[in-house]
């Protein structure tokens, strides 16, 4: 629960102070006039310049949009006063006979897809206006009825996306409209959420000081004109991650919150994923569409002239506000998004740190051979194939990582529909990475989730790929002569243990091997979506993987050897660690002369290792041991994916250099790392 008021954390161990410290240099020197970060319901970090302070209101500008507009229609929603699919003209009755007009829903004025033109040309400032544009910054004679009666609307209602201050103008009007009592915006706000919040009434003020009386409502400016402490700010960010609540007192419905986060379909605006502009929601800024790809989709944000921002990032429990003048000084529309990536977001990322496994809770000792990981900056990584996951992947006979992708689209230009398993071949290097999508109709499915067949392991031997398919009862093992284009399918499916199998791969088209053995680990249950104690291993002759007699199982170890056995029943453990043993990817790394193997720590958690968790990395002479430990974080710097793995095609001559390949985030993800010896 929220501390009340938040206790301060200086030295927090999730965080990097140095890296807080330098950032907060930098945003100070990028006319910052407060910051404040929020982790874990504590404060973290929190500066001001000379003029500020804790009890400084400062301008919020637009963050009103989120900060006034975005939590009263909330309130209004969760009170059943209003909904995001309603016309607006059922508020605002001189809408009812305008044909345009009248179409407008509520979710439209609230995510800038109305078409009601905004009062504002980009690159002049307010008072360079003409007529009504200029009148309603001048509110005169008052904002609202400009906005309802002389507005133009310049598109058919949600066909596209255009920034409407006067849309939010019609939003405030159609709020206030459902409320009883003649209350005003300002009145709710007060009594609902600040006042129970505990932020006195002189740290905040919206709507330019103003409440208008128009149509026998009291209405408040909810696009701008206010100014809110940095705490105020944040405490709002926090009932929001929260989902509404505070301390012991659920001030809005938590389903009310999740609806106002979610998508409402708004178009997305123009050149979005190049400029880094996320996705319009009902007042808030979302990154549903991954717009800040090194970020968690769950991120969300409110954002006014002058960068003047609210970040929430849920599945890192965190919160950040930045107040003062623009970055660089002036106003660059296109600049906006991409300055709050550079400025704040990507160092954010940066002064995250993993949260490592403590000692005592490893299930193995330490790796006498590899003694850590340096991972690559965060910044550094690169994330393709957007909204794909999973990513198994085998070096080919012509030199290209093959690999297969789950629930999307694979890489750009993106195939024309979603489908649940697809096909990628890649050239390039870690820091290029060239992906190529590969269509396959006989190995393709529809089947989204846990409804369709999804990779988990594929490898190439001698020019021919193998792949294995989970949520199949409980695997299955297909094959292609023709690199991925068609695919044959074995009659027979592992129907015990196995939901989750991979290839141990080596090298280039499987050149490494160090037997005439193919080896498949696995979690050690039906499904790829519980994690088990324990996981175990088979192995079938190279020539013959597709026949279901010739596989045999690890039936456990004598003076370091294994005993194989043809009944899998007789299967025993090559590792354990209770409860943790899940999705995983094992790769022989010749410079090193070591198996190398990933493992996802937080599959059947939510939200889920594609946004938060972390992932172990353990080491053997063999594929079936004995394991040491590498790396273990259970939260890692950013979330993992629920895949991950090494390929050996990115793995330098001396084994040191390499690159783990992750869904995190849902996109094809590379970050480089150096092994320590």
């Amino acid at each position: 629960m929220p501390v009340v008021p938040w206790e301060c954390e200086t030295n927090p161990a999730d965080m990097h102070c140095n890296h807080m410290d330098q950032w907060q240099i930098d945003l100070a020197e990028h006319k910052t006039s407060a910051l404040l970060v929020v982790r874990h319901n504590r404060i973290v970090h929190e500066w001001y310049a000379p003029e500020c302070g804790p009890d400084v209101p400062h301008y919020t500008a637009s963050l009103a949009k989120a900060l006034v507009g975005g939590t009263s229609l909330g309130l209004a929603i969760a009170d059943d006063l209003i909904s995001p699919d309603n016309l607006a003209c059922q508020y605002i009755p001189a809408w009812r006979v305008d044909p345009l007009r009248s179409k407008i829903t509520i979710a439209q004025l609230a995510s800038h897809s109305s078409g009601l033109e905004d009062a504002e040309t980009l690159g002049k400032g307010h008072m360079d206006q003409d007529g009504w544009k200029e009148a309603f910054w001048r509110r005169d004679p008052d904002p609202f009825t400009i906005a309802r009666d002389q507005a133009p609307v310049s598109f058919e209602p949600g066909s596209a996306y255009a920034y409407s201050n006067t849309g939010m103008a019609m939003l405030a009007y159609a709020v206030t409209a459902s409320l009883p009592a003649n209350q005003s915006i300002r009145e709710l706000l007060e009594e609902r959420l600040m006042t129970p919040l505990g932020i006195p009434q002189e740290n905040w003020q919206i709507g330019y000081g103003t409440t208008y009386e128009i149509d026998g409502l009291r209405l408040n400016a909810n696009w701008g004109g206010g100014s809110y402490t940095a705490r105020a700010v944040a405490r709002v960010g926090q009932l929001m991650l929260d989902q509404g609540r505070w301390g012991n007192q659920q001030l809005i419905s938590a389903e009310t919150v999740r609806r106002m986060l979610r998508s409402v379909g708004a178009p997305r605006p123009p050149r979005a994923e190049e400029l880094h502009i996320p996705t319009p929601g009902l007042g808030w800024w979302l990154n549903i569409d991954g717009t800040w790809p090194n970020l968690p989709r769950d991120a969300f944000a409110g954002a006014g002239a002058g960068q003047q921002i609210l970040l929430v990032v849920p599945s890192l429990d965190l919160v950040v506000v930045r107040l003062g003048e623009a970055f660089t000084g002036g106003f660059r529309h296109d600049a906006f998004w991409p300055d709050v990536n550079r400025y704040l977001i990507e160092p954010l990322l940066d002064s995250l740190k993993p949260v490592m496994t403590p000692v005592d809770k490893l299930p193995y000792p330490a790796s006498p051979v590899i003694r850590g990981i340096n991972w690559a900056p965060i910044n550094s990584m690169v994330r393709q194939a957007y909204d794909s996951d999973n990513w198994p992947t085998t070096w080919g006979d012509d030199d290209r990582i093959y690999t297969a992708y789950g629930d999307g689209c694979g890489f750009a230009p993106y195939v024309d529909h979603k489908i649940g398993l697809g096909f990628a071949a890649i050239s390039g290097t870690p820091d290029n990475p060239l992906g190529e999508n590969i269509r396959s109709a006989s190995g393709e499915n529809e089947g989204m989730g846990a409804n369709g067949i999804k990779a988990s392991g594929i490898v190439m031997i001698d020019g021919v790929l193998y792949m294995l398919g989970r949520n199949a009862g409980n695997a299955i093992v297909a094959r292609s002569t023709d690199h991925a284009r068609t695919w044959e399918w074995a009659d027979w499916r592992f129907e015990t243990s196995f939901g989750y199998p991979g290839f141990v791969n080596f090298g280039r088209n499987y050149a490494s091997a160090r037997d005439e053995y193919v080896y498949i680990h696995s979690s050690d249950g039906d499904s790829a979506y519980l994690p088990t104690d324990q996981m175990v291993l088979a192995r079938v002759p190279r020539e013959r993987i597709i026949e279901q007699e010739a596989y045999t199982f690890c039936a456990g170890l004598k003076d370091g050897q294994p005993r194989w056995s043809a009944d899998i029943a007789e299967r025993a453990p090559i590792f354990i660690n209770p409860g943790r043993c899940s999705r995983s990817s094992m790769v022989y790394n010749v410079g090193l002369g070591r198996y190398l193997w990933w493992q996802v720590l937080t599959i059947g958690q939510e939200p889920g290792p594609r946004f938060c968790g972390g992932f172990a990395v353990y080491d053997a002479p063999e594929p079936w041991g004995p394991w040491t430990t590498v790396y273990s974080a259970d939260q890692w710097d950013i979330g993992p994916g629920e895949m991950g793995g090494f390929p050996a095609r990115w793995m330098s001559e001396d084994g040191r250099e390499c690159a783990l390949v992750s869904s995190g985030n849902d996109y094809f993800s590379v970050r480089k790392l150096r092994l320590l010896c």
